[in-house]
């Protein structure tokens, strides 16, 4: 049901013909509101007493008890932080996390990650000239965003493949439809994770250390350490990908960027709007309203389809197209709006032009063997490989 969002061409007229939500049941059967129209997605994301992110972290296939003892069982808690988090104390834990990726942080990490990116693409560029297929993904964007997201926070060494795989398995076990063996099977990869994080919280420097001195208590430090590794560095390396397969598929793009004509920042506000990682977000209602002349009871779950609003034609001038720096195209909302909008949104932007302005040429060569495969989700993408050879 999930991906049918992104892919039934039928229900992209629907939600363009009528006035932008629409009530539709998940994959148990439960109503949920879908807000599809770019001005009515902005609305909800900025009025955070109308609408609350209390179930932003909601698992959308309740968890069972039997994978809910799994979790306690390694002391897991998701008590409100960053994005889950409607009370008074989420502008104090978001300047400290502002803080440890303040721009001028992540613009001094621009030389180094340059020097990795071109060291990746030289190795890439060598095996494709030997007549081997290449990985894009996990030759070049998989870890590349934890890279940059260990040095600013300073995380500890960690295996970078544990990292991930526990970024993915969270992703899937709160965001994805399951069968409840599955549900185990990722409770239990999250909870050991989960124990790390309690460990680092408690002794590690940085941001965590910061967040303790700041009074805020252990479970507040493993919640905003956990949806920094999940969401502030699985969704870039996932945006990476999704951006240069779409690039390969537009020649004149990756010309203009040859001759330069277009401009690096123009490519990547263009794929944020058309190639968005995180394709929905929720909101919960907390009164009886009206959105979009559609009645709204209290406690109603609404689905924001962030990535059909940057296709909003009353925004964008070529909804469909692929024009860096058409009209509309840095109005997407790609990182959100309002108070929970996404605080990594400049290193974001530094990684994914680093990567594009060393890459281009490498894109420009190839042909796509196996295009990303994305499971159903609720939110995010996850492309799993991005297979090109020449």
């Amino acid at each position: 049901m999930f991906r049918s969002w992104e892919s039934a061409p039928a229900a992209h007229d629907d939600a363009r013909a009528g006035n932008g939500v629409t009530r539709v049941a998940d994959h148990l059967g439960v109503e949920h509101l879908l807000v599809t129209r770019h001005a009515l997605v902005r609305q909800v994301l900025t009025d955070p007493r109308t609408y609350r992110p209390d179930n932003a972290l909601d698992a959308v296939t309740p968890i069972p008890v039997a994978a809910l003892r799994i979790l306690a069982r390694h002391r897991f808690r998701l008590p409100p932080t960053l994005a889950n988090n409607g009370e008074a104390s989420h502008p104090g834990i978001r300047a400290l996390v502002a803080e440890a990726l303040h721009p001028s942080r992540v613009a001094a990490q621009r030389d180094w990650l340059t020097e990795l990116v071109r060291q990746r693409v030289t190795r890439l560029t060598a095996d494709l000239d030997a007549g081997a297929p290449v990985d894009l993904y996990a030759g070049l964007a998989a870890d590349l965003p934890l890279l940059v997201l260990a040095r600013l926070i300073e995380l500890p060494d960690a295996p970078v493949t544990a990292v991930k795989d526990f970024a993915r398995a969270a992703l899937e076990l709160f965001w994805a439809p399951l069968e409840a063996d599955r549900q185990q099977q990722l409770a239990t990869e999250v909870g050991r994770f989960h124990l790390v994080l309690r460990e680092f919280a408690a002794t590690g420097g940085g941001l965590a250390a910061s967040l303790r001195a700041a009074g805020h208590p252990p479970d507040v430090v493993v919640g905003a350490l956990f949806f920094l590794l999940v969401a502030g560095q699985e969704t870039t390396s996932q945006f990476l990908t999704l951006l240069m397969h779409r690039l390969i598929g537009e020649p004149t793009v990756l010309a203009g960027l040859r001759n330069g004509s277009v401009g690096v920042a123009e490519v990547v506000e263009e794929g944020l709007r058309l190639e968005p990682p995180i394709v929905t977000w929720r909101r919960v209602s907390t009164m009886d309203t009206l959105l979009g002349g559609t009645a709204v009871a209290a406690g109603t779950s609404i689905v924001l389809w962030l990535a059909r609003a940057g296709r909003d034609s009353a925004v964008v001038d070529a909804p469909e197209q692929f024009l860096p720096g058409q009209r509309g195209s840095r109005r997407h909302l790609a990182f959100g709006a309002g108070a929970h909008r996404c605080v990594g949104d400049q290193l974001a932007r530094m990684e994914a032009a680093t990567v594009v302005a060393e890459v281009a040429p490498l894109l420009a060569e190839v042909r796509v063997l196996r295009a990303p495969w994305y499971p159903d989700n609720l939110t995010f993408r996850m492309p799993d490989t991005l297979l090109v050879g020449r």
